[in-house]
């Protein structure tokens, strides 16, 4: 089953947390944060949205930060997204 976003919404997909950090100490689950960091994994077509013209800027395979709260969360067979308007994602990670 695939998911389609309407208009300026992308669905994006959480990644993972590092199980170590850089000076190598292993974290256990609960000193983890959620992660902020997600793949873009579907975009809407964009448009006409609540009366301005919205350009997707995001594309599928991108990496992107949102805010710990941001959109909603479903579940699709067995897999977590987050379903969320393009103006809620704060940055495209780049490199």
């Amino acid at each position: 089953m695939n998911i389609k976003p309407l208009a300026d919404r992308v669905v994006i997909k959480m990644v993972e947390a590092e199980e170590t950090t850089k000076s190598g100490i292993i974290l256990t689950g609960a000193a983890k944060e959620k992660p902020e960091v997600a793949e873009v994994v579907a975009v809407g077509p964009g448009g006409v949205v609540d009366g301005k013209e919205v350009v997707m800027e995001l594309k599928v395979g991108d990496k992107v930060l949102t805010s710990k709260y941001a959109g909603t969360e479903v579940k699709l067979d067995g897999q977590e997204y987050t379903i969320l308007r393009q103006s809620d994602v704060l940055a495209k990670i780049e490199g």
